[in-house]
């Protein structure tokens, strides 16, 4: 009697979800190279994900895949094996995005980048707090930089400071990082931004030096989907203002009063008094930029930021899908390999809920037999 395994028909479920070109990339990318001739591109596959989608420890991991005849390896020779299979795993999450079909519309000549902090709590009560500043290159989804810092001190905080810049990059972050200092160092580097704006966090001005009447501006915006923009600078210390634009578009009346909702909520778990400012100010989406304007109209950089949220569900899927915990600190090789494992295990178990709520189920898609 053939005994029922139902971890081998789980794998090959599993297996129908990938790219179809996933053992090509293995070879391409170099993760293959090194194999014994006895081992294949699967189960080591197989090996890397029962470490990065199961949680378990490297030690943990070569015990159980020398138990299941996957490989005899060390928890050293599993780490460079992690380590060397980093490309790949980011080609495989590239792969899965690129099939979602999330593409901005965007000059191939200009390098966007997205960019934002999150805190992660590693398991157990003496678990550690850490903060990491990620930055997402679009559209090749790439981690272009990432940095694990405390969460507490001197040089931890959220800031554009934290990210190496470059002339001709085009930045999108959220209201976190609308500080003068980070806009300020963006503008030295030449690299352009745009911010979510922050009206209690950051002073603007008008080119004369005024104030800038934001709310007195915001009474002509009453309708929905209603575009302004305006010219403002951002001024910092004693160096030269920063010239920026304010792009603004009223929101849908549903949109306005759920924002409006979460703040009272928020206000009153507080015990805290909402500004009636601030409820104005959330009836609009608010973003300062710093994106040339012959290039870039306003309608251009509102459309471009809404890609910001991309990584936001780049977080979202590190933290509840792919249960980021235990952060590997060996070195940023091995970090970085293991962020984009998460990120794969994140992409396929999204995938799999998808097929399981669109199809009739038996559970996995058919293969075409080649013709003879």
């Amino acid at each position: 009697m053939q005994k029922f395994n139902a971890a081998e028909e789980d794998w090959d479920l599993l297996l129908s979800l990938f790219p179809s070109n996933w053992k090509q990339l293995a070879q391409t990318s170099g993760a293959s190279k090194g194999l014994r001739q006895d081992k294949s591109e699967e189960s080591c596959l197989r090996v890397l994900l029962m470490h990065l989608g199961c949680g378990l420890s490297l030690r943990e991991t070569v015990v159980r895949a020398k138990q299941a005849h996957l490989a005899d390896l060390s928890d050293v020779a599993l780490l460079k094996r992690l380590r060397k299979s980093r490309e790949w795993l980011y080609q495989l999450c590239r792969a899965l995005f690129e099939e979602q079909g999330i593409q901005p519309k965007f000059s191939s000549a200009h390098t966007l980048r997205l960019i934002d902090a999150t805190l992660v709590k590693e398991p157990g009560q003496t678990g550690g707090l850490w903060r990491i500043h990620y930055s997402l290159s679009w559209p090749t989804l790439k981690c272009d930089f990432f940095k694990l810092t405390a969460t507490e001190g001197e040089g931890t905080g959220e800031s554009l400071t934290q990210y190496p810049l470059q002339a001709g990059d085009y930045i999108l972050v959220d209201r976190g990082y609308c500080q003068a200092r980070g806009i300020h160092y963006a503008a030295n580097q030449k690299a352009y931004l745009t911010v979510r704006l922050n009206p209690d966090g950051i002073v603007l001005r008008t080119a004369a030096g005024a104030a800038f009447p934001l709310l007195q501006k915001l009474k002509v915006i009453q309708r929905t989907g209603q575009i302004a923009v305006w010219h403002a600078v951002v001024p910092f210390e004693d160096q030269v203002s920063v010239p920026a634009r304010l792009c603004i578009i009223r929101k849908t009346k549903t949109a306005i009063t759920l924002a409006q909702k979460r703040l009272k909520r928020k206000a009153s778990k507080q015990g805290s008094e909402l500004q009636p400012k601030t409820l104005i100010y959330a009836e609009y989406v608010m973003v300062l930029s710093t994106f040339p304007e012959k290039e870039f109209s306003a309608p251009d950089i509102l459309e471009w930021y809404r890609f910001r949220w991309q990584i936001e569900l780049v977080f979202k899927r590190f933290k509840q899908i792919a249960q980021l915990g235990h952060v590997p600190k060996h070195d940023e090789q091995s970090t970085r390999a293991w962020l984009y494992g998460k990120l794969l295990v994140a992409l396929l178990t999204e995938k799999v809920i998808a097929h399981a709520r669109a199809l009739s189920p038996w559970g996995y898609t058919l293969q075409v037999p080649k013709a003879a």
